[in-house]
């Protein structure tokens, strides 16, 4: 009687299929992993954030200004003569004195440039009320372009302060030519300011020239209205960030935070073409150390445009127990508001990220707890568009301004800039590990496949 001999292959088909779903989990040599499965956490509220700290005015720690990540050491001149070149879209960190240095700009005759200049003077500087900082684009004649140098001023506090020189298009026409322009950076200080060098980051943005006959060449007949009507729901907690490169993105609501003598939060908020914004930001009681005190600009709210130039500011005093500050609605954003003879509506003129500062004045700790925490309410308002884009004749989101899909859902989930980032390269990561998995898992499956038909025609033959 002849034996039929049969093999038994299913434990390593179900061991290869066990392995197979194992790398598809993870990939050797990566440091990606899938994470268990969960509810999904949004950002928490605390205290404080950033990457280090530095002394407060009664000597604790508050977080210190998140400079962007890789930016390039630049030390700019007294003068034009071998002033160092600035690339657009790049960031730079430089040192700046009392008084003026100078970058130079390479140029083209088809877009709009933005040199943003912002000064984060470490903790514990002191600054006078007055003192500013001024930032203006000048060409290689040393004729200022139009509209002019934007400017920003300290109030008691060294806080982040940011300001934007413009070489605009349809403005000028000794502006327009491609070649050399300089940047000017300008810091005034009083004479019981701090004169060291602070911290400085420069970024030089550039907009894209519309389509021809895309965009309005003259500004809109609008301006801000005096009282937003600003939303009344429970508050949701979102921290902010200690500067524009980790501000904390937010979209219409009530949002929760805590905010020490001295600090400043960052928040960011997407603002589309014919969109507008309202802010208003509540500080509560705080725990008291004197009977009475009071801190004139305890409470600042400032606003700035995609481009860190300063749209708006407003303040008051605070006594330790109820303080509000509500800023003007915005105008709707348009590209012809450049052209806008109301400061507050000029820097309204392109879509993209918008930043909110909120500082809590440093005298508050002469008569508060300033290891306690003061609540903050933070209620935005987002009306109206999208509506009325120009026609852009290069990417206006390469360009770092509009608003995409990811913006607002960055927006919605309330993430900083870093962690929408981080957010984006696990999902493309996620995505290489499902494409190299479905790949390999092929080539498993016909190998196994091959073993399967070389076992069964080996059994044939024993057979």
């Amino acid at each position: 009687m002849v034996r039929v001999r049969r093999t038994r292959r299913a434990p390593l088909a179900g061991a290869a299929a066990l392995g197979l779903a194992a790398w598809l989990v993870w990939l050797p040599g990566t440091a990606y992993a899938v994470p268990a499965a969960g509810p999904a956490a949004g950002p928490a509220a605390g205290p404080s954030g950033g990457p280090s700290t530095g002394p407060s005015r009664s000597g604790r720690a508050l977080p210190e200004y998140r400079p962007a990540a890789g930016a390039e050491p630049v030390r700019g001149t007294p003068s034009t003569a071998d002033a160092p070149l600035l690339d657009t879209g790049t960031f730079y960190e430089d040192a700046l004195a009392p008084g003026e240095r100078f970058y130079r700009l390479g140029l083209d005759d088809a877009s709009t440039v933005y040199v943003s200049a912002v000064l984060h003077p470490p903790a514990g500087a002191k600054a006078g009320y007055g003192d500013d900082l001024q930032v203006e684009i000048m060409t290689s004649a040393g004729r200022a372009c139009p509209p002019g140098p934007g400017r920003a001023s300290f109030g008691y506090d060294a806080v982040p302060l940011g300001a934007v020189g413009q070489r605009r298009l349809a403005e000028d026409a000794e502006c327009q030519g491609a070649g050399t322009y300089y940047a000017k950076v300008t810091r005034s200080a009083g004479k019981d300011s701090d004169r060291a060098g602070w911290p400085v980051e420069l970024l030089a943005m550039r907009e894209p020239a519309p389509a021809a006959g895309t965009a309005p060449t003259a500004a809109p007949s609008v301006r801000p209205s005096a009282s937003p009507a600003l939303p009344g729901a429970d508050p949701v907690p979102r921290t902010g960030g200690t500067g524009f490169n980790d501000a904390r993105a937010l979209d219409s609501g009530v949002w929760r935070d805590d905010l020490r003598p001295g600090q400043t939060r960052f928040y960011r908020v997407p603002l589309d073409w014919g969109q507008q914004l309202g802010v208003g930001a509540e500080i509560a009681k705080a725990r008291m150390t004197k009977d009475y005190g009071s801190a004139s600009n305890g409470l600042t709210v400032s606003l700035y445009s995609p481009y860190r130039g300063l749209v708006e500011s407003g303040d008051t005093s605070y006594d330790g127990r109820q303080a509000a500050v509500t800023l003007p609605k915005t105008a709707p954003v348009a590209y012809g508001n450049r052209f806008s003879d109301v400061a507050a509506v000029r820097p309204l003129g392109l879509a993209g990220w918008y930043y909110v500062a909120v500082t809590l004045g440093g005298k508050v700790a002469e008569f508060t707890e300033d290891a306690t925490p003061v609540p903050l309410t933070l209620r935005l308002a987002v009306t109206g568009g999208p509506v009325g884009a120009p026609v852009y004749g290069e990417s206006l989101t390469a360009a770092g301004f509009g608003v995409g899909p990811a913006d607002r859902a960055a927006a919605k989930e309330g993430l900083t800039a870093p962690e929408a980032a981080a957010a984006r390269d696990a999902t493309s990561a996620m995505r290489v590990v499902a494409g190299a998995g479905f790949g390999t898992g092929t080539v498993l499956l016909l190998v196994l496949g091959g073993w399967i038909l070389l076992a069964r025609r080996g059994g044939a033959r024993t057979a």
